[in-house]
């Protein structure tokens, strides 16, 4: 039985989608099962190593019912297998439970989805941003963020090679 025949027995409520390309096999999963999923996999299945989380902006996609794509890369390492997870959040607040608990490895990438979308993920332990400044508000790659900015970058101080 393969990974994806699994998890639809495993999860058949979720209404799991699965789909493959080449050798990208994916699974798209609610939010709302999204943790006890990836609880499973790591437990039952082994995909002992969290790889990579990312965003998607889906903002004036034609046809997407959704504003945000969140995509996790999860990896056996006994076996060489890969899967990616993909699930969906929308405005005005996107919270996904940290994966923080089950690979540490979480901890910057969730940071980084954060700093960069602006989705929150609850139970993390120090979620804040780790690309831009503190004062930074806004989230840049956001597709309405404008490509000049807001101006938010000529209020932070001129750090010179002497100051550094």
């Amino acid at each position: 039985m393969s990974t994806e025949e699994t998890l639809q027995s495993k999860f058949p409520a979720a209404g799991l989608k699965c789909s493959q390309f080449r050798d990208n096999r994916r699974v798209v999963v609610p939010a709302e099962s999204l943790q006890p999923l990836l609880a499973f996999m790591k437990g039952d299945l082994g995909f002992d190593f969290l790889a990579e989380i990312t965003a998607v902006d889906y903002l004036e996609y034609e046809g997407a019912t959704d504003r945000f794509g969140v995509v996790y890369v999860v990896v056996n390492t006994k076996t060489g297998e890969r899967l990616v997870i993909k699930t969906f959040v929308n405005d005005p607040d996107p919270v996904l439970p940290s994966a923080y608990s089950l690979w540490k490895s979480a901890d910057w990438l969730e940071r980084e989805v954060y700093d960069m979308f602006g989705i929150k993920f609850s139970g993390h332990p120090d979620l804040r941003r780790i690309l831009t400044p503190d004062e930074f508000s806004a989230y840049p790659l956001r597709k309405d963020y404008p490509l000049k900015g807001r101006g938010e970058r000529h209020n932070f101080p001129v750090i010179t090679r002497a100051d550094s």
